[in-house]
Formats: structure tokens, C-alpha cells, sequence
């Protein structure tokens, strides 16, 4: 008789990755839009700090909002290995590896997101320089930010190629999300290489094929999960190839 666990891990991968997939959208789409997007005027620093000092608190949650996103991503990742790996194991690390470089750029980049609440805060050795001077250097690390997250794209488009792939050949998942997936990729890299070579040049719409394939692929796995018997039957097979 097979062991129960066996039976239903599959589905408690697919489901634990669905609702961290979600944390990490809504965590995402939180801070980008309803605290950056409603704080920082990135043509002029004063606004931006006055903007910063008198929403504190949403400032900071936004910052939490970014971690929240990094810490909920790696075991996802993990998840997604696990699903994925009957497929192809090497493909599946590779995936997680591509995904983790990002989330480390992230990382990375979020020291510069908490930077101006220490900036433009009271410490004695502040004084040395002018108000203006420390509104520059806010907004200064406000761009370094944004310019660390589309870096980060670069890895998470890279991503996005080789999990869309896993999910068509999979069996057990749909191949059209496998398919917006796979679309994904060029979108985010268009849009990380156009910021760097040709700023202002790339439309912000070009990120929805993959608002669309990540919130295809979050839902699926939170209400469908993954068909089981073909999971399993995956499973065996790669179990099979390595025993001859």
C-alpha cells in the first residue's frame, strides 16, 4: 500500500506555494503602489521627503511589505522544486538558483528603500549637511531602489523561462499557464535591459503578461492544485530512469 504522505505532499506543495504566491503578490503590489506610488515624486526630492516624514509609519510598512515578499519567495521557491522536479530535476534547481539570485538582489536593494528614514531623520551627526542636501540624498536612494528591483527582474525573468517550460511538460499543471509563464520572460527582461539602455522608452504595460501568468498560476495552485495520479505517475518514472 502506498504511504498517505506520499499521496497527498504533491498537493500540500502546490497548496503551501499557492498562498505564499499570494503573500508575495499582495506584499508586492502593496508597496509598490500604495506607499511608493502614493509617497515618492521622483522629479523633486522635497516633496518626496515631506511625503516620507509625514507617513512614517505607511513608509515603513512598505519597507516590511518588500522583506515580507523576499522571506515568503524562498520557501515558494522550494515548493516549486519539489513540484517541478519530477519533470526535471536539473531545471527545477535551476528555476529556484534563478529565483534566488533575485531575491538576493532584492535584498540587496532594500537597504536603499529604508535609507531615507535614516536621512532624513534627527541625528545629531545630520547637521553637517544642508536640508536640501538630505532630501537629494532620500530620493538618490529612493532611484537606487527602483533601479536594484528592475535588476532584479533580470533573474526573475530568467525564471520565469525555464518554471513556464517545467509547468507545460509537467502533465499535472496546465499547459496555458505554462504558456503565459514562458511569455513573462521576454516582458520582464524587455523591461529591465530597456530601463538601463533606453530609460523612458518602455511602456509600463508590458509588465502585465506577467501580473497575468503570476496570478494564473497562484490561483490554480490555491483552488486546483495538481492532478495527483499524474504527479505520481511522473514521480514513478523518474524513479523508474534512476534505478536502471
Amino acid at each position: 500500500m502506498e504511504n498517505r504522505a506520499d499521496i497527498d505532499s504533491p498537493q500540500i506543495y502546490a497548496r503551501a506555494a499557492g498562498w505564499l504566491y499570494l503573500v508575495v503578490i499582495a506584499a508586492g503590489f502593496f508597496a509598490e503602489f500604495f506607499v511608493r506610488e502614493r509617497l515618492i515624486n521622483y522629479g523633486d526630492a522635497s516633496a518626496s521627503a515631506h511625503a516620507i516624514m509625514a507617513n512614517g509609519l505607511l513608509f515603513r510598512l512598505g519597507f516590511s511589505a518588500d522583506l515580507a515578499t523576499i522571506v515568503c519567495d524562498i520557501p515558494m521557491e522550494m515548493m516549486f522544486y519539489l513540484l517541478l522536479r519530477p519533470v526535471n530535476k536539473h531545471m527545477a534547481l535551476l528555476v529556484m538558483l534563478f529565483a534566488l539570485l533575485g531575491d538576493a538582489t532584492m535584498a540587496a536593494s532594500e537597504l536603499h528603500g529604508f535609507a531615507p528614514l535614516l536621512i532624513l531623520g534627527d541625528s545629531p551627526y545630520l547637521t553637517a549637511f544642508s536640508t536640501s542636501q538630505l532630501q537629494a540624498m532620500a530620493l538618490l536612494n529612493m532611484h537606487s531602489l527602483t533601479a536594484g528591483l528592475v535588476a532584479s527582474m533580470v533573474f526573475f525573468g530568467c525564471h520565469c523561462f525555464f518554471l513556464g517550460y517545467l509547468v507545460f511538460k509537467s502533465g499535472y499543471l496546465p499547459k496555458i499557464i505554462g504558456i503565459l509563464i514562458v511569455i513573462a520572460c521576454p516582458c520582464l527582461l524587455i523591461n529591465s535591459f530597456g530601463y538601463f539602455l533606453a530609460p523612458g522608452l518602455i511602456p509600463e504595460f508590458i509588465l502585465l503578461p506577467d501580473l497575468i501568468a503570476e496570478l494564473a498560476l497562484c490561483v490554480w495552485l490555491i483552488v486546483m492544485g495538481v492532478n495527483i495520479a499524474k504527479w505520481k505517475e511522473s514521480a514513478r518514472s523518474v524513479r523508474g530512469h534512476a534505478s536502471d
